[in-house]
């Protein structure tokens, strides 16, 4: 018998939760074959049979937190000869066996198997309640809970048997009366909600940006930038572009670049704090922020400096699907020295971005609107402008520093030849 254990997935990572198992105690697999699904602070991955035999025990349910080395179940061996799929239906019934007898009456849908499972994926319930109360068949909506917020525990499920069987059902049903309270002034009606368990990277996401806000002195500052001359290059160009390189030309290429010929400018903001010290980085490995399903994720395209346009253009583009299929590396999200977000694919007009710490530099971009602009003291013309924001910390850069990097990126932005100079 072989133990399936949590693998090393990088130095910043010590923990993850289990997301889903992909088979079932007593189920027969062969080596290679996914065995289950572990969501991690920065990535998902797949944890796949080292041997083929029988997945002998779940140990690690579904929801709970295991860490790196940590045993979640273990694999028989071999093919386990007649111990393997048949296998599965003894073990359910000896499950069923040891549920104590006088529970029964008191759950009139216990023989039926889809109802632990559905309790199973209540959002309201610890990992351990929901382990013990598909143990016991109790549907957690059936349990009462004494948590303000209503969360189930173990030891509310423990206590389940202790409280009368007959008033647990009324209550629910009795809900669908509830709408008709507000007519007759009732207090005691409860408006419905529904209630979203947050998932691991959404829960990092939020502890980061507020740990990014709580540590770093952050400012932003503004600027506008005329976008007609990239547009221009852009509609004169991008059909050989495409022709030639077989990837549309986009609009980050051109940010890509002057972020770069900016940072070069004022390296202070292409750095990071460690301790007392300030660590400038000489390489310029710039984060492009893309919104995936679960939540926003920054890869990393490498080497930015050395890279042209279409290169840059096919780097962000790799990233972006990778990141939307789920199939984003460690090494594809770790080392940025800059990051850029781009709210305006969302309409955004103006916002102040978040630092990614531990950087100390982030460009915002935003929505292309045309308005009008003053050409002289006599011409107003409608261009395309579009809103650039960098948030700071003030700790380390001083607010010119950041006006006069803000606006080095405004002035190569609005003269695009310049960037292949200053690349």
């Amino acid at each position: 018998m072989s133990e399936i254990k949590v693998p090393a997935m990088g130095e910043s990572i010590t923990e993850g939760t289990v997301s889903r198992w992909v088979v079932k105690e007593g189920d027969t697999v062969n080596q290679g074959d996914v065995l289950l699904e572990l969501e991690t602070d920065k990535v998902n991955i797949e944890i796949s049979a080292e041997e083929s035999g029988v997945l002998e025990k779940i140990i690690r349910q579904e929801g709970e937190t295991v860490e790196i080395g940590e045993t979640i179940g273990t694999l028989s061996a071999g093919s386990g000869g007649g111990s393997g799929a048949p296998a599965s239906e003894p073990v359910a019934e000896e499950k069923k066996a040891v549920t104590p007898a006088p529970e029964a009456p008191t759950s009139p849908s216990a023989p039926v198997a889809a109802a632990p499972e559905s309790s199973d994926s209540a959002k309201t319930a610890s990992p351990s309640a929901r382990k013990l109360a598909r143990e016991r068949g109790i549907e957690l909506d059936q349990v009462q809970s004494k948590d303000p917020i209503g969360r189930v525990y173990q030891d509310d499920v423990k206590s389940h048997n202790n409280q009368a069987p007959a008033p647990a059902a009324p209550p629910a049903s009795k809900a669908p009366a509830a709408p008709s309270a507000p007519a007759t002034g009732s207090s005691t009606y409860t408006k419905p909600v529904e209630r979203q368990r947050m998932s691991r990277r959404r829960a990092t996401i939020a502890k980061r940006l507020v740990e990014a806000q709580q540590t770093a002195a952050m400012l932003t500052t503004f600027n506008e930038v005329d976008m007609t001359a990239i547009m221009d290059v852009r509609k004169r160009r991008k059909d050989k572009f495409k022709e030639k390189h077989e990837i549309n030309l986009g609009f980050m290429s051109f940010f890509t670049k002057a972020v770069v010929g900016a940072l070069k400018k004022f390296p202070t903001i292409n750095a990071e704090i460690d301790g007392e010290d300030v660590v400038l980085k000489k390489y310029y490995d710039i984060g492009i922020a893309v919104s995936a399903k679960e939540g926003l994720v920054v890869p990393v395209v490498r080497d930015a400096d050395r890279l042209g346009f279409a290169e840059i253009e096919k780097s962000i583009a790799d990233l972006a699907s990778k990141a939307r299929s789920n199939t984003l590396a460690l090494s594809d999200l770790q080392g940025g020295t800059f990051t850029i977000t781009n709210g305006g694919t969302f309409g955004s007009l103006l916002s102040t971005p978040i630092l990614n710490t531990p950087q100390v530099g982030i460009l915002g971009m935003h929505k292309i609107q045309l308005r009008p602009v003053a050409i002289d003291a006599e011409r107003m013309e409608n261009r395309p402008m579009m809103y650039i924001a960098l948030s700071y910390d003030h700790r380390i850069i001083d607010g010119s520093e950041a006006v006069r990097f803000l606006v080095t990126v405004k002035e190569l932005l609005e003269d695009p030849e310049s960037l292949l100079i200053e690349g």
